[in-house]
């Protein structure tokens, strides 16, 4: 798929995201208090995005537990960070980063853009304090390139196709 193609279905999934009240309630059957916590207070696009990633690992035979949550909770980091600054960055990772300088000079933006920068490492530390095993924290660290021989290449693809 074309890059825009590509990044006007993911605005759009962005703009229309929803978690039912059953999905959420579902999760409290393997997920923990503090990834609850996590869940909840994330962007409600980033909960369904994370929520599906998890489908898609469940799909692919993953059952760990840690992977699943990693998944699930993967872009924490991003915090409350609407759709303006997140096509910024898109647009910056396709453009140069001139594009994220810019951005980060609009008024209320510096701070989502520094999130979307750092996300992988703020989950990561998040998912660490919460309890997660250190190879599932590994893989949110690593998601952009995810080193782990065995879930790293689904988890990626998990992330990339979601």
């Amino acid at each position: 798929m074309p890059w825009w193609a590509t990044k006007a279905r993911q605005l759009r999934a962005h703009l229309l995201a929803r978690v039912t009240p059953e999905e959420r309630r579902a999760l409290a059957s393997w997920a923990r208090p503090p990834e609850l916590e996590l869940f909840d207070a994330m962007h409600v696009a980033d909960r369904r995005h994370g929520l599906d990633v998890v489908a898609y690992l469940r799909r692919a035979g993953v059952a760990d537990r840690d992977v699943l949550a990693a998944g699930l909770l993967h872009d924490c980091g991003k915090g409350d960070t609407g759709w303006p600054p997140r096509v910024a960055w898109s647009l910056g990772e396709r453009y140069g980063s001139w594009a994220h300088a810019t951005a980060a000079r609009v008024p209320g933006w510096a701070d989502a853009m520094a999130r979307l920068r750092d996300h992988a490492e703020l989950s990561a530390a998040a998912l660490e304090a919460a309890g997660l095993a250190p190879f599932a924290v590994a893989l949110v660290r690593e998601q952009a390139a995810p080193t782990d021989p065995t879930f790293g290449r689904v988890f990626h693809a998990a992330d990339e196709a979601c």
